[in-house]
């Protein structure tokens, strides 16, 4: 059997660095979808090869990295003002290309339209379920997150930009990148399904704060921010004016997971990867072996 050949867009960001080693080690050919020639020249050093660099807005750049292509994942990158706009215009160029298989990371409860990403994710939904396309959408929740874990490390301290109290359900990337290289590497089996993505845990940020002490074996404070604040951990030292839309995304996030749960079931995820998703601690040890091991821990990580 020909090996398939599939776009993967967002290829370096949170899930697409983790899916196209995997995708390429099952023999797919691959070609990844970038902002950046820095973003392009990391995936070279993954071992890609076929690297399209440009904005995803862009309808006719999107076309020709279409060309040839039979199967597509895409997720979109986090927070920007023209995600609905991209995701749109994916769905269209995969229609146009004939595209057998459309994959699509969005969001566990994509109908909670007070939070913005999740309204944007739904209408993508919904153009893809109308495109006549076989595809297959995951849904996961909150990524298990680099990022959030770095003031843990270095400073002690974990911070969320929501209710400390509030419940939340997460889910590790690399589980993610599992699923979805099985969902492209064997269209027949999931081509129709939407499978919600999260691991065993309903944690509050003092239960998160807990596990992180155990891993580290020293105290933990745990600290509540507010939106503006995390944009400036997210985006750099920036204000809520210079990024107008991630800042109401953000503050939309603060104030639905300050007055709701945020949760799911881990049942979907672990009949899929056939063992068990990834606990949040498992990924913290990870994740400090990986901090400990590196000398240089000023390199950027993003959620």
């Amino acid at each position: 059997m020909n090996a398939p050949k599939i776009l993967v867009t967002a290829a370096n960001g949170n899930q697409g660095r983790l899916l196209v080693p995997r995708l390429l080690a099952a023999g797919a050919n691959v070609r990844a979808f970038v902002r950046t020639e820095a973003s392009a020249s990391a995936l070279r050093s993954a071992g890609a090869v076929d690297i399209v660099t440009g904005d995803m807005a862009d309808r006719e750049l999107l076309g020709r990295a279409m060309h040839g292509i039979e199967k597509v994942y895409h997720v979109g990158p986090t927070a920007h003002p023209k995600e609905r706009e991209m995701g749109f215009a994916a769905v269209d160029a995969a229609r146009a290309a004939s595209v057998g298989h459309f994959v699509f990371s969005s969001v566990l409860h994509a109908i909670t339209t007070d939070l913005i990403q999740h309204e944007i994710k739904r209408d993508i939904e919904e153009h893809l379920l109308s495109s006549g396309l076989a595809f297959t959408i995951l849904q996961p929740t909150n990524y298990m997150s680099p990022i959030k874990l770095r003031p843990a490390f270095e400073l002690g301290v974990f911070r969320l930009s929501w209710a400390l109290d509030r419940r939340q359900s997460l889910v590790d990337p690399a589980d993610i990148a599992e699923v979805a290289a099985m969902a492209l590497m064997d269209s027949e089996r999931h081509a129709g399904a939407t499978y919600e993505l999260a691991a065993p845990g309903r944690h509050t940020a003092h239960e998160l704060g807990a596990i992180i002490s155990r891993v580290l074996a020293r105290p933990i404070a745990v600290e509540e921010i507010d939106a503006d604040t995390y944009l400036k951990a997210f985006f750099g030292d920036v204000g809520p004016d210079q990024f107008p839309h991630e800042a109401r995304v953000l503050r939309a996030i603060s104030a639905r997971y300050g007055a709701h749960d945020f949760v799911g079931n881990s049942n979907v995820l672990a009949w899929l990867l056939g063992h068990p998703p990834t606990s949040f601690e498992q990924f913290v040890r990870r994740q400090y072996d990986a901090f400990r091991a590196d000398s240089t821990t000023a390199a950027p990580i993003t959620r």
